[in-house]
């Protein structure tokens, strides 16, 4: 079916987060923030490039929980029952665990020829090759199936206009002067 939006990702966060959808022509973001919905449209053949990076403040999102599941474990440990220090101890090294085998959280940015807007591709930056992945294959085909079709390709003037304004233009190089004229050599 051409023209069908599919679900390439989703990245969560407590008041929404972000889907994106792929279509024939365009990349679709869709921001959900609270109970609204904010849709940026990016049109493949206008796509310059997707950046993905891991986030700085990825250590601190393993770091802070698990030095407080960890203190509160061996304060518990301790001060009241050993077996509740070891389950709140556990916790923490779980976490470090988890967050280590997740791998960094990521930052992207999407740039067209108009725009450069950062909104969340993937969520962990080990994802981030299969989606780009699947984003570069859609606007390679894009842009084969408009150079095959000799599609029109988009400009701001009619074709009559352009010849006119280049006849008008004056030649550039009857400005440019011989460098050794001017030194004096």
């Amino acid at each position: 079916m051409k023209g069908a939006f599919r679900k390439i990702s989703r990245v969560g966060s407590l008041t929404g987060g972000t889907k994106w959808y792929l279509s024939d022509d365009c990349l679709l973001a869709a921001k959900v923030s609270m109970y609204v919905v904010e849709y940026r449209r990016f049109y493949l053949r206008d796509l310059e490039s997707i950046v993905v990076w891991p986030s700085r403040l990825w250590w601190f999102r393993m770091i802070i929980p698990g030095v407080l599941f960890g203190g509160l474990g061996v304060c518990l440990w301790l001060w009241a029952n050993a077996t509740a220090g070891e389950i709140f101890s556990s916790i923490g090294v779980g976490w470090v665990l988890l967050e280590l085998a997740l791998g960094p959280t990521a930052g992207s940015r999407v740039r067209t020829t108009g725009a450069s807007i950062d909104l969340p591709l993937v969520k962990r930056t080990r994802r981030a090759e299969t989606v780009l992945a699947v984003i570069e294959a859609a606007v390679r085909a894009s842009r084969e199936l408009n150079v095959q079709s000799g599609g029109p390709l988009p400009s701001a003037q009619p074709p009559g206009a352009s010849i006119q304004a280049n006849s008008q233009i004056p030649s550039a190089t009857a400005s440019i002067v011989d460098p050794s004229e001017t030194i004096g050599l």
